[in-house]
């Protein structure tokens, strides 16, 4: 469309009006390029002052490593157990972390011979627990989110025989609950004696599920696999949602174990979410193709699979047998691995690794006839080669409810107070930071004195 031109007088006037405006910024050009200038000069000025300091902050660690990495791991393991005792330290602790592990790449300290040398321990350990910072690693393994998922969907998908529409609504609600098992009972009913399903529902001590902190309500059923075809035991836990409650439990867990001939087994990780639609069907998808996030799986998961120790009075008569056999699942397949997606011995030392006389200095003399201290053998058991260490990173409540709560140390009669007293000082031990009587995970990364 064309546009028509202004009249002559209003040309002229519109002509004298811009006159001077064009003048002024003619006039104020040398200026404002002698500005510019300037705060290019400062800026260049101010990056100059940040690479000089950062070259010298480098030249210092260098010059004395010592210093610098007794620094960095007090305010670690500090910030580190701020976070174990309470969620809301944890971006204080993200922030620590991240600041060392942007020092060790600014000076370059993992290629530094001598740094290497001496710090292997501690940089490997940063690296391990920097993983879960990259927003594509979330699960903290070695390789991104995309790629585990890729690599293990064999091991991890949902049965399609679980998947049945009517099963899956009936899973949902703890109302309907008894017609989700009436339909496993019936799929067993054509199954071999080895490829029965076990399952029975129960109420959890201490974890609620990834959507849902306060539902503890859950169905296992546990699908046994087979070496000789390569098929996985898959344990599938489904979220079930409280009586009388309108908001749906969506998450449904898969934990896959694949035995080794050595003694070990792999194991593999996958939640999904269903999606309670209006029209009443109820799909299933991953909860990372979501969009919804994960979790670091073995920060809970030390042991591969977590035996099960349900509310005392939650498991029925019926479904005691089933809950036995799990357990002895479990302990059967020996020393878990992560199919090479996790090196866990690069977490360091658990719970209960110390010295008798770290422990002796820290405690007393008399503190090693006490039925706490004799009780003090996590180890024992999770160590690296056997059911994994408690290292951080560790949960919290998970650990706690299982010393206190009367699971932990396996088979052994204590009191309440005695047990709070194991816990106490589990606790103290592994996160100390004394100059002179270090806990285990400060001595560890400190390595042996030189």
């Amino acid at each position: 469309m064309r546009i028509r031109s202004l009249p002559d007088a209003d040309r002229l006037i519109k002509r004298n009006t811009l006159l001077p405006s064009i003048a002024n910024q003619n006039r104020n050009r040398p200026a404002q390029s002698r500005a510019g200038f300037r705060a290019c000069l400062v800026f260049a000025g101010l990056l100059f002052v940040v690479n000089g300091a950062q070259a010298s902050q480098c030249e210092q660690v260098k010059a004395q490593p010592e210093v610098w990495v007794t620094a960095q791991v007090d305010a670690f393991v500090q910030a580190a157990l701020n976070a174990f005792e309470d969620d809301r330290a944890l971006r204080a602790y993200e922030r620590v972390l991240d600041r060392i592990a942007g020092n060790i790449r600014q000076c370059k300290l993992s290629e530094d011979p001598n740094f290497v040398s001496r710090y292997r321990t501690f940089l490997e350990f940063i690296e391990a627990a920097s993983l879960e910072r990259r927003s594509d690693h979330e699960l903290g393994f070695l390789v991104s989110d995309k790629q585990y998922f890729a690599e293990t969907r064999q091991f991890v998908g949902i049965p399609e025989f679980l998947l049945d529409p009517t099963f899956i609504r009936n899973v949902s609600r703890y109302e309907t609950l008894e017609q989700a098992k009436s339909h496993l009972r019936r799929l067993n009913s054509s199954r071999a004696a080895d490829e029965q399903l076990i399952f029975f529902s129960y109420k959890s001590r201490h974890l609620g599920t990834p959507d849902n902190d306060d539902s503890y309500l859950r169905l296992l059923v546990v699908v046994p696999g087979n070496a000789e075809k390569g098929l996985s035991d898959k344990w599938v836990q489904f979220g079930v949602t409280d009586p009388g409650l309108r908001k749906r439990v969506r998450n449904v867990s898969v934990v896959s174990a694949v035995p080794a001939a050595n003694g070990t087994f792999n194991v593999y990780f996958k939640d999904f979410y269903r999606t309670y639609r209006r029209d009443g069907s109820i799909p299933i998808e991953g909860r990372w193709e979501l969009g919804e996030g994960d979790d670091n799986c073995a920060m809970c998961h030390k042991s591969g699979i977590l035996p099960i120790f349900p509310v005392s009075g939650t498991v029925s008569a019926a479904e005691q047998r089933a809950l036995l056999t799990v357990n002895e699942r479990f302990r059967s397949y020996g020393s878990p691995r992560f199919g090479g997606y996790l090196d866990e011995r690069k977490l360091g030392p658990g719970l209960s690794s110390a010295s008798a006389e770290d422990r002796q200095r820290r405690f007393g003399a008399a503190f090693e006839k006490t039925p706490a201290a004799k009780a003090m053998v996590c180890s024992s058991c999770h160590n690296s080669e056997r059911l994994g260490a408690l290292n951080w990173p560790m949960d919290e409540v998970l650990i706690k409810s299982y010393v206190t709560g009367g699971q932990m140390p396996f088979g052994q009669s204590l009191s309440i107070r005695e047990r709070e007293r194991i816990y106490s000082s589990l606790i103290q031990e592994y996160f100390a930071t004394d100059k002179h009587n270090p806990g285990v995970l400060k001595s560890w990364l400190l390595g042996p004195a030189q």
